[in-house]
């Protein structure tokens, strides 16, 4: 299941939509090295946000991720600022595109329904929420966390909450073939939240797990959900509506 639009047009020009789609690609280009070694692993390792260790839950030397080229171990300085970097760092080329692309499609009517100082605190917001969520869950995880997904997740609440019956166009895949549909946005939102739901239960009989942090994209969504009634600005609510928008 992969959306590739909405039909729901815009206001205004989502330039923070733009902005933090473009931070996300320079991030990766400049300081990941485009997912090369050892830069990626490094960038990881510094700036990715492990909560044993900003918990203080695991003794100094102990490593903490192996992948790559480089070791990484705990005591090398990082601290709750990770908190917010790793939200602008990526795993792999898959992992950025995936996300960025859930960014536009979800991003540009959230913003539109907010405005863009609102809409740029709502997205940090809701990616310290998620991250917090993971740690709280799993405070001992030696696992760094990276990627924008959390973020985009509160993104997605949102956009759940603004947009319920607007129509969500998507790929489905269903081995080598795949088909075009399209289905009122809280099916398809529905539908991927109750994946991660899924996706925590692991976690939930303890299992330390790792490749994707179920628990953050849930958190950021809940979180996206409860803080659009706070972040959206009535004025251009009722803008849209009187242009006949969702």
């Amino acid at each position: 299941m992969f959306p590739y639009k909405d039909d729901n047009p815009t206001l205004s020009t989502p330039v923070v939509t733009f902005l933090l789609i473009g931070l996300n690609v320079l991030v990766w280009i400049l300081v990941q090295g485009m997912g090369t070694e050892p830069r990626l692993s490094a960038s990881v390792c510094e700036l990715g946000f492990i909560p044993g260790e900003v918990l203080h839950r695991l003794a100094p030397g102990t490593l903490v991720s192996g992948s790559g080229q480089l070791d990484c171990v705990t005591g090398g300085g990082r601290s709750g600022a990770t908190l917010l970097t790793s939200m602008f760092l990526h795993g792999g080329w898959l992992h950025l595109i995936g996300n960025m692309w859930f960014m536009w499609v979800f991003g540009n009517n959230v913003e539109d329904s907010m405005g863009r100082v609102r809409f740029f605190m709502f997205y940090v917001v809701c990616g310290l929420i998620a991250a917090l969520t993971q740690a709280l869950v799993n405070p001992n995880s030696a696992i760094p966390m990276v990627g924008a997904s959390g973020a985009i997740s509160g993104v997605m609440g949102a956009y759940i909450v603004l947009y319920p019956r607007v129509r969500v166009h998507m790929f489905i895949f269903l081995g080598f073939i795949f088909f075009r549909t399209a289905v009122p946005a809280y099916l398809m939102l529905g539908y991927w939240f109750l994946l991660q739901i899924i996706g925590t239960l692991p976690q939930l009989a303890r299992e330390e797990g790792g490749g994707v942090a179920f628990w953050a994209h849930t958190g950021g969504f809940l979180a996206g959900i409860v803080l659009v009634n706070v972040f959206r600005n009535p004025r251009l609510v009722a803008l849209r509506r009187a242009h006949a928008l969702p």
